[in-house]
């Protein structure tokens, strides 16, 4: 066993590496800023629901079945609050431990089939953007991305070791990634698979793929919940397949409109700080298969054509929906980094093939390090929505043009590529730190409603009905949850009778007063970083006697 510099075998530095890693990049600071948007707080608030009512079959929201999302999630979040209490930083564990397994499983992978860069695949795909920060919110995206990955490397895995175990594997992680989103997970999957197939014209590899014990496999695991959740909704198949798949997709029906070509940018974004060695890693292997055909897909390089492939296919296919969000294209993303691994593998040998073009290392190392400039001011802009051309800004700002300089010095000198992940992830690191020390107040004060609740908790007497009028929805599913109370919108059933808290937004004052007419209000307090306004609203006066 090879050892390093210090002692330590190259398996046990890896080890260190990567859970040092994955612990900062997805674990640490969780509890820094509330839950944000709308689908944090939501999820949360269901598998609250589902934990307290022991019930590991029907997701409600607010006592009512909500049955939009499958159950993995839930099942996940309920053992986080069986263990730690019911918490924003529980709510989030899951999807930290699920980029851990997608890092991991990249890791195993490469170092038994791809070996030499395992721990650069990794910790690159740890390091990209996507990766990061769905691995920190409470959502489904990363369980479908954990197992998509774990599903397609052990399905090539297979085909390249003709071993069954990678195949069942294949089959539990299609299961998961079924449980984990649906039946998007074996679409996209048999979408890569099948085309990969096509290019190389073995059309009994896809026969072999259907392995009795595998679908037998895939069923008990992924079948169970889904027959149980009809049985006691008969209302499931119509809200999630029907409206929440098919519909989702085919209409604009939920509001999530957007270009054909929106999630181009969106893989741009998602793959930073990797984005130019990635397009480069495309563009070779790309040109490769132009000219070689079917000979690149008789040799080790065919791994890069099934990436290419895993990377492009699920593009395509949401590029085709009507309803497009960031999240969707969270499976395809590591197919983006272990491209990028690939490209290091082929070009990091000794000599003048390890230096990359400065028409890559320049740009590269300038948007690496241009990163550390907004999570240096990140309070700035989620607070006044501007860059600060101040003091700070100009510091930050020639601290990452050192930290290019170096990165390009490093990549151009004798180390090459092989010190890509290394130079890269000080940037990363830098940023991530600056975000979670310096922007946490802010994003805090901003997008969750957690302050809000502690606010109200400490000028309430009692723990009062909420109620809400022209809020955002984050507002409303944020209050749900840290009250853990059903909230009243006036908007929809007007104002509840008994005493109760109402929470509008300045601008709305007027508005909300026409259904609280007559009664008593006391203003509580206000929260301007949301432009909130609290009242206290006392009953309706009693009719007057004849």
């Amino acid at each position: 066993m090879k050892t390093t510099g210090w002692g330590l075998s190259s398996e046990r530095r890896d080890w260190l590496l990567l859970l040092g890693f994955c612990g900062f990049l997805f674990f640490f600071g969780l509890a820094y800023f509330g839950l944000i948007g709308a689908d944090e707080p939501r999820y949360a608030q269901v598998a609250r629901e589902m934990w307290e009512r022991h019930d590991w079959i029907t997701p409600t929201l607010g006592g009512q079945p909500w049955l939009e999302k499958p159950v993995l999630y839930y099942w996940q979040a309920m053992l986080a609050y069986s263990v730690f209490g019911v918490s924003d930083w529980a709510a989030r564990l899951p999807s930290a431990v699920n980029a851990t397994v997608l890092v991991l499983a990249v890791y195993f992978f490469l170092r038994r089939f791809r070996p030499g860069f395992a721990l650069d695949g990794a910790l690159i795909t740890a390091a990209a953007a996507g990766i990061l920060g769905f691995a920190r919110a409470a959502s489904m995206d990363m369980g479908l991305a954990a197992s998509f990955t774990l599903a397609l490397l052990a399905w090539f895995a297979w085909q390249e070791a003709g071993q069954r175990g990678y195949l069942a594997l294949f089959y539990v992680g299609l299961a998961l990634g079924t449980l984990a989103k649906g039946p998007v997970a074996p679409f996209l999957a048999a979408a890569v698979i099948g085309l990969f197939v096509a290019a190389k014209g073995e059309w009994r590899l896809l026969w072999r793929t259907l392995w009795g014990p595998g679908i037998l496999l895939y069923v008990l695991l992924a079948a169970p919940w889904y027959g149980l959740v009809q049985l006691h909704n008969p209302q499931f198949f119509r809200v999630f397949i029907l409206e929440h798949n098919l519909a989702r997709f085919g209409t604009p029906v939920y509001h999530h409109t957007a270009p054909f070509w929106y999630y181009v940018p969106v893989v741009l974004v998602a793959l930073l700080p990797w984005s130019v060695f990635v397009g480069a890693a495309i563009a070779e292997v790309a040109g490769a298969w132009w000219r070689e055909k079917r000979a690149l897909l008789g040799s080790e390089d065919s791994f890069s054509v099934f990436l290419l492939l895993w990377l492009l296919a699920p593009v395509a296919f949401f590029s085709l929906s009507q309803s497009k969000l960031p999240g969707y294209i969270v499976p395809a993303l590591p197919a983006g980094t272990l491209l990028l691994a690939e490209y290091i593998r082929r070009h990091a040998g000794d000599g003048e093939a390890s230096r990359p073009s400065p028409w890559l290392v320049v740009p590269h190392a300038l948007l690496a390090s241009a990163l550390l400039v907004p999570g240096v001011t990140i309070q700035y802009l989620v607070l006044q929505n501007r860059m600060p051309w101040s003091m700070v800004t100009w510091v930050a700002g020639a601290l990452a043009l050192l930290i290019a300089l170096g990165t390009t010095i490093t990549l151009r000198g004798r180390l090459g590529l092989r010190a890509l992940r290394f130079v890269t992830l000080v940037p990363v690191v830098l940023t991530v730190a600056a975000i979670l020390k310096i922007g946490a107040p802010a994003l805090e004060a901003k997008l969750s409603s957690r302050p809000v609740a502690e606010e109200i908790q400490r000028t309430e007497n009692g723990h009062l009905p909420v109620a809400v009028f022209g809020v955002q929805r984050e507002t409303e599913y944020g209050l749900h949850f840290y009250r853990n109370q059903v909230i009243v919108r006036y908007e929809v059933g007007g104002a509840p009778a008994q005493n109760h808290i109402l929470v509008v937004p300045l601008r709305r004052l007027k508005e909300a007063a026409k259904f609280v007419d007559g009664r008593k209000i006391a203003h509580l307090g206000s929260f301007p970083a949301q432009q909130l306004e609290y009242f206290w609203i006392g009953p309706p006066a009693p009719p007057e006697s004849p």
